[in-house]
């Protein structure tokens, strides 16, 4: 393998059994970062000149038919309509900060969603330009998708966004081209870990910080989850577990949510459940991912070239 593509390489060892401490401010005994994935607008669409509707991480029932699946759009517009609201409203009645892993074409298409965005003060993570699958992209035309993707954001938020999120796996090109495109301080393409870690990229030094498929209410939409009960459950035992670790070596928690799927009265009060869960316990930092980002790079510096 070239020396530029060693990032590639899988690690089986990681931190092993004595991580680092991280930290935290605060002394705290966990980072929890909760993400709002806002892809409503931006997935396949006849409207947007593609040849099937997404009906990725909706209700189920949908497709299995040719055309246009309008059941399956206006499950998608439920995100952006109703449940985008209601999660901030919760994360805002308990002045929590969230981060927005966010399509471009997404908040072009609600610009009301980008200033409530601007005025939560959460940060953005880019998730595309759209919610397409990277794979099916040339490297040529997935670096062109970054750079969009970077320019549309920047321009519906007012400031440019510093992370980069592939819709569920990156590409054997994806981390090159965002260091290669120099504004991405950290990508969160893996779930390999707890902790941030740093990775060397064409020579240079490139920050991950892991995301989760397991604390997301995406198990929703898969059978695995079917109450309020059955989301706030999980959360708080993965909340329970890392905390008591905490008080030796701490970690971050990721939580992430759909707003057409946890934006559902049925399924969010399961989070308000867990948020007020969190809020009861000391010596919790809840943060952004740019907080996290920021705190990384001052106190774990990488030890090889930047």
């Amino acid at each position: 393998m070239d020396e530029r593509d060693a990032h590639l390489q899988r690690d089986f060892v990681g931190y092993g059994k004595t991580p680092p401490h991280p930290h935290w401010p605060g002394n705290a005994r966990l980072a929890l970062n909760i993400v709002l994935n806002y892809e409503e607008g931006s997935e396949m669409s006849f409207d947007d000149g593609d040849a099937e509707t997404e009906s990725g991480l909706t209700e189920g029932g949908s497709g299995g038919f040719d055309g246009r699946d309008l059941a399956a759009e206006s499950m998608f517009e439920y995100g952006s309509r109703v449940g985008i609201w209601r999660i901030m409203r919760l994360l805002e009645q308990r002045r929590m900060p969230a981060t927005v892993f966010a399509t471009a074409l997404a908040l072009e298409r609600n610009p009301a969603v980008a200033q409530a965005i601007r005025d939560a003060d959460f940060d953005v993570c880019s998730h595309g330009r759209r919610w397409i699958r990277a794979q099916r992209l040339t490297a040529e035309q997935e670096a062109a998708e970054i750079r969009a993707a970077y320019d549309s954001i920047t321009r519906s938020i007012g400031k440019p966004p510093i992370g980069w999120y592939c819709r569920y796996a990156p590409t054997v090109n994806t981390r090159r081209l965002l260091v290669e495109h120099g504004g991405f301080v950290y990508d969160a393409d893996a779930y390999n870990d707890e902790l941030p870690y740093w990775t060397q990229v064409q020579g240079r030094a490139h920050l991950v910080i892991p995301y989760s498929l397991a604390n997301n209410d995406g198990k929703f939409s898969r059978g695995a989850m079917a109450t309020a009960n059955d989301f706030f459950e999980y959360l708080r035992d993965s909340f329970d577990m890392l905390y008591e670790e905490g008080a030796v070596a701490p970690k971050m928690m990721s939580v992430g949510l759909h707003l057409r799927l946890a934006g559902h009265p049925g399924r969010a009060v399961g989070f308000a459940r867990f948020l007020d869960y969190v809020a009861a316990k000391p010596d919790v930092w809840v943060c952004r991912r740019a907080d996290i980002a920021e705190h990384w790079r001052s106190q774990h510096p990488p030890t090889f070239a930047k």
